[in-house]
């Protein structure tokens, strides 16, 4: 039997009918009579050689055959609608599936995101948080924004910005913190990078003390700690500039330790599509220009 002589009618009609298990509901739903998707199911059943429903005094059961042609026909009508989904007024959406380390993506990001909708209206961004560890493959991504030295495997990466660490705070602690010396009285909290606050010690000229502070595995929720009075953070002040502006948090130093940058990656085996290559223009263009978001 040929697939192709089999019609679209017949298999919505089943496909509705098995779902409600009831061909009244399914006729509802497809705007036909309850007959006429009777009709549709029972020349499907003729077509197919199978029975598909067992008919109950006032309702509807799905039969062994009719149970292991659902799903396949329910995964089909959703691919369908979801490849018609996107297009719209004329024109075709396109999905993009970018990671986004969870600093970046609060501290600069998000914010400026209206704007690319507004220049890109027809891209479907779909955003996704992470610690810094991320499979762009196995996650099904077309980008990961991280943080590091740009050296990942198979992967190619684009430098988008700086961000040298900072001692960050609360207010009642920055102001007993004078010099750098003073830190040594203090909880240091700790990214799950254990180098960074011996490196800060190192480049003020100190000795690094016993670091037994609590272990965070992102920088937002480690300044969150900072700002509730809970010690004292290493952190980039450029992506915590609203609460550094708004009194929540301080800089008791000017001292800043580069350990990295933030980057644009995606795996070298994969050809960059439009929405792709428009998101990378617009992110380069915005770190380009003096935004008043910055």
């Amino acid at each position: 039997m040929d697939w192709q002589d089999i019609p679209l009618n017949a298999l919505r009609a089943f496909e509705a009918s098995a779902r409600h298990l009831s061909f009244t509901r399914a006729a509802t739903e497809l705007c036909v009579t309850q007959a006429a998707i009777s009709h549709q199911v029972k020349s499907l059943e003729q077509r197919l050689g199978v029975v598909l429903f067992r008919r109950l005094p006032r309702a509807l059961a799905l039969t062994d055959e009719g149970a292991a042609l659902l799903p396949g026909l329910s995964e089909s009508f959703e691919r369908i609608a979801n490849m018609l989904g996107q297009f719209e007024g004329g024109h075709a959406r396109e999905v993009l599936n970018v990671g986004v380390v969870g600093t970046f993506a609060v501290g600069w990001l998000l914010r400026r995101l209206p704007l690319f909708r507004e220049a890109h209206p027809f891209i479907d961004l779909r955003l996704s948080t992470h610690n810094n560890r991320v499979d762009i493959a196995a996650d099904g991504l077309d980008y990961a924004i991280r943080f590091g030295d740009g050296a990942w495997h198979s992967t190619e990466a684009v430098p988008l910005l700086e961000a040298p660490l900072t001692v960050l705070c609360a207010p009642e602690i920055a102001r007993r913190l004078t010099t750098p010396r003073d830190i040594y009285h203090e909880v240091l909290l700790r990214s799950y990078r254990a180098t960074e606050w011996p490196a800060w010690f190192h480049a003020v000229g100190l000795a690094p003390p016993a670091i037994r502070g609590p272990v965070f595995d992102a920088s937002g929720t480690m300044v969150e700690a900072a700002m509730l009075g809970l010690g004292v953070a290493l952190a980039p002040a450029a992506m915590f500039q609203r609460h550094l502006e708004a009194g929540r948090l301080r800089q008791p130093f000017d001292i800043t330790m580069s350990t990295g940058r933030y980057w644009l990656t995606w795996l070298k085996s994969k050809s960059p599509t439009t929405a792709m290559k428009s998101f990378r223009v617009w992110v380069e263009a915005m770190l380009d220009v003096a935004s008043p978001l910055a």
